[in-house]
């Protein structure tokens, strides 16, 4: 069969790519066109977008941008044509892909949507789009499934994917020689991979490290923004490490990390956090208008339905207040303690590991009876 999928960011792309891995072992006959990175293409999917093109963040930078955002929508639409797929299957991404939905209803493809848009938080609006134009649904939270039946809509949930991939991590016993760290504590520095994300958050982070002599901190970087790390760390001489992430949570022994995927990541590997967000004040100002009844950001809490760990956002996110829960994490700490036993909590609400290769058999399955 051929399949068409659409990632539009790194977290899209990690996740595409352990679906189409599993994608191609069931289906001997699959071929894979793709919008992502390097990750899909390693496990033999034809690239045609870069999601790195594709990282616009907040209502001012769509804006500036929307003449690309326009062009890539039209390319995206005369490629699927092109390509004649049998499914179209959607990662997360959703104000490009749900664009796409309506195409595809249109012309009449089958849509599944997998890392579903968070409709439970903002836009529910949106929940007449997915009625209408996408044909299965995967989930990748549990408590989704509940929120669609609420809307008279079946969800397939087989648990979390990134559960699959740190499970089958497999630890860096010269991480640290080859990054010349030396023997103290680490606390990683996880400050997101949109440019807008590095410029608000790591500032503040950096401003942090300095009341922790006695550890050494360490940024997770991504390639695509070497120059912007190199400015904002030009007085610093804190080691910048690019695309070793996970390497670098394995040996960590606290993190501060921007509210996203990267929050669920640090929990899974046990590693006590504090997470952080900021926006432009417009952005947040819309969004705080636009959000649902929530009380939480990070997906560490929203699962677990708890303040697990501590999120400072906005206003709340200042060098003092990153110190001070820092502060309350390090050692043997009651705080540090009770993070990490709610974090079994969250494991065994995410699956058993097999949510990639069971979402992979149950689209072909469908696919084959349709």
């Amino acid at each position: 069969m051929r399949y068409y999928i659409i990632a539009g960011e790194a977290s899209g792309d990690l996740h595409g790519s352990n679906l189409a891995k599993h994608l191609f072992s069931i289906d001997c006959d699959a071929q894979i066109r793709a919008w992502g990175g390097q990750l899909l293409k390693n496990v033999g999917a034809e690239v045609v977008k870069d999601y790195k093109d594709l990282a616009f963040m907040g209502f001012i930078d769509v804006a500036k941008h929307f003449k690309t955002i326009f062009d890539n929508i039209q390319f995206c639409k005369n490629d699927i044509l092109s390509f004649q797929p049998d499914v179209v299957i959607l990662i997360d991404y959703p104000g490009f892909n749900l664009r796409i939905a309506k195409f595809l209803h249109a012309q009449k493809i089958p849509v599944f949507y997998y890392i579903l848009p968070q409709l439970w938080a903002w836009h529910k609006s949106r929940i007449k789009i997915m009625k209408k134009c996408v044909n299965q649904l995967f989930a990748i939270l549990p408590f989704e499934k509940q929120f669609y039946a609420t809307e008279q809509m079946d969800v397939h949930y087989f648990g979390h994917p990134l559960l699959d991939v740190i499970k089958q991590y497999a630890v860096n016993e010269h991480f640290m020689d080859k990054n010349k760290l030396d023997k103290r504590p680490i606390i990683a520095i996880l400050p997101g991979s949109r440019k807008q994300e590095i410029v608000r958050m790591l500032p503040i982070m950096l401003s942090a490290s300095l009341q922790f002599p006695d550890y050494q901190f360490v940024i997770a970087g991504v390639e695509n923004h070497k120059s912007l790390y190199s400015e904002i760390c030009k007085n610093t001489t804190i080691p910048i490490i690019y695309n070793q992430t996970y390497d670098l949570l394995a040996v960590s022994h606290a993190a501060m990390v921007t509210s996203g995927t990267a929050t669920l990541e640090t929990a899974l590997f046990k590693i006590p956090q504090v997470v952080c967000y900021r926006s432009d004040y417009v952005s947040y100002s819309i969004a705080k208008k636009l959000i649902h009844d929530i009380e939480y950001i990070s997906l560490v809490n929203l699962i677990t339905k708890q303040p697990v760990v501590t999120e400072l956002i906005q206003n709340q996110l200042t060098t003092d207040n990153l110190v001070k829960e820092l502060q309350l994490i390090l050692g043997n700490t009651q705080q540090r303690a009770r993070m990490l036993k709610n974090y079994e909590l969250l494991e065994t609400l995410l699956g058993n590991g097999t949510a990639n290769q069971s979402i992979a058999k149950k689209m072909i399955e469908i696919m084959k009876k349709e």
